[in-house]
């Protein structure tokens, strides 16, 4: 029983380990299939202790042992009641390479294991090519201050960050805890919020799912418009403050329904309350680029991960057999990986060939039935039933139906093929495979 996993990271073996020990890399590691959050993470690999939320409130506490510690190239940590012993070794296997092993003891068998450990050393691979490639541009650690950071995209954005050796202010809305948060209302920012700050990712916005009620739609507007024209301002005002303000955006500027047109950068502005919407979002960063920092807008396709978003909605339909293309299934898909995301924020801040719009889409389009048929693959499933137009209608009403869950956008990243850029996951199948374990 247990499992015994290795692979070869093209890394040197001192910059894997040091890796594990920054803040952020419990998060990375943790598979998003799973039905685990990170409460804390360790303060030692050698003696400390992370602890893990479980369903029904319970807690997966894991002690390191200090017996098994060995710097640079191993730690142990196992849980508190002797089931789980997990041993992490790291060696040399070459020049600028790593054999990374993970050896568990426990009742479970390794089948049950091996899409775990498989996630993680990808994860890790990756994550490293990505602080590399920075890394070798000239990039240093960054204070990078971000708002919206507790939700799906700035939870993995602010951890990739850590765990690679950058400093993140989050900017809440409520009481800020540490010196690694500040205080941030949206109607009126302190003056100076971003002091001492090298870059500014602003995440914050009222989801845009749900019906596309007049309120609803009032919500969506409000959050991101004045907020980020006074974020913005603050970024241009503030004392040693950032030199680049990266602000979300999204494809929805391009308009619901484009046909077959390949959507650009350099594309119009399509027609639409989202493609008004993004117009005026991305106006609003007007203050920051007229005091001379680089802005960039990252125009986001339909993000695929475990954790949110319309993957996480899908899957137990797919699950159980029900799932199927929505409506005729013919129209485009343009949607990007979690972690394709994460980069493409993170290129934003230290590669300054990037400014104004980006479109930060997987660089294959699918067909609605074609991502549909992918996804009941993966989960072994069969997808035969058309989901009837109703249903959508009466969750997000006509507007949304239109706008959401039939729009049709054929979008591609242009400006980042234009800089050679790697994704981590350029298919469907593939984002779908890492993301659900399979």
């Amino acid at each position: 029983m247990g499992i015994d996993y290795s692979t070869v990271i093209s890394h040197p073996q001192s910059d894997v380990f040091i890796w594990h020990t920054m803040p952020g890399a419990m998060p990375r590691l943790l598979p998003p299939w799973q039905p685990l959050t990170v409460i804390s993470e360790t303060g030692s690999l050698a003696d400390g202790r992370a602890v893990l939320g479980l369903p029904a409130g319970l807690h997966w506490v894991a002690q390191h042992d200090p017996s098994g510690y060995v710097a640079g190239r191993r730690f142990v940590d196992e849980l508190r009641f002797g089931w789980w012993r997990h041993t992490h070794e790291f060696g040399y296997a070459g020049p600028g390479k790593t054999r990374m092993r993970d050896h568990v003891d426990t009742p479970v068998p390794a089948a049950a294991l091996r899409s775990m450990f498989v996630y993680r050393h990808r994860q890790l691979a990756d994550d490293l090519a990505a602080h590399r490639l920075a890394a070798e541009r000239g990039t240093a650690p960054q204070v990078v201050a971000i708002s919206g950071a507790s939700g799906l995209v700035g939870s993995a954005l602010s951890a990739f960050l850590t765990s690679g050796g950058h400093r993140v202010i989050r900017l809440v809305r409520r009481l800020a805890r540490g010196r690694d948060q500040r205080y941030w209302d949206p109607a009126n920012p302190a003056s100076d919020l971003l002091n001492g700050v090298d870059a500014v990712i602003h995440l914050a916005g009222e989801s845009i799912a749900g019906r596309f009620t007049s309120a609803h739609k009032r919500d969506i507007r409000d959050s991101r418009i004045e907020p980020t024209r006074r974020l913005a301002k603050a970024a241009a005002d503030a004392d040693g403050g950032p030199s680049v303000f990266v602000t979300a955006s999204a494809i929805g500027y391009y308009g619901f329904d484009r046909g077959d047109d390949v959507l650009t950068e350099h594309s119009g502005r399509g027609e639409g309350f989202l493609a008004d919407v993004v117009a005026d979002w991305e106006a609003a960063t007007a203050p920051a680029e007229g005091a001379g920092l680089r802005v960039v807008a990252v125009r986001t396709g339909i993000v695929q991960a475990a954790r949110g978003g319309t993957l996480r909605l899908l899957r137990p339909l797919f699950a159980a057999g029900l799932g199927g293309r929505l409506g005729s299934g013919r129209q485009r898909m343009s949607w990007i990986g979690i972690d394709d995301l994460v980069d493409v924020y993170h290129r934003a801040l230290w590669d300054d060939r990037l400014t104004g719009p980006v479109n930060a889409v997987a660089p294959q389009p699918v067909r609605n039935s074609e991502y549909t048929k992918a996804l009941a693959g993966v989960l072994h499933r069969p997808a035969l039933l058309p989901v009837p137009t109703i249903g959508p209608r009466l969750l997000l009403g006509a507007d949304g139906v239109r706008e959401l869950a039939e729009a049709n956008q054929r979008v591609t990243p242009d400006r980042l093929l234009d800089l050679g850029h790697r994704f981590r996951q350029p298919s469907v199948s593939d984002v779908l495979r890492h993301q659900l374990g399979k």
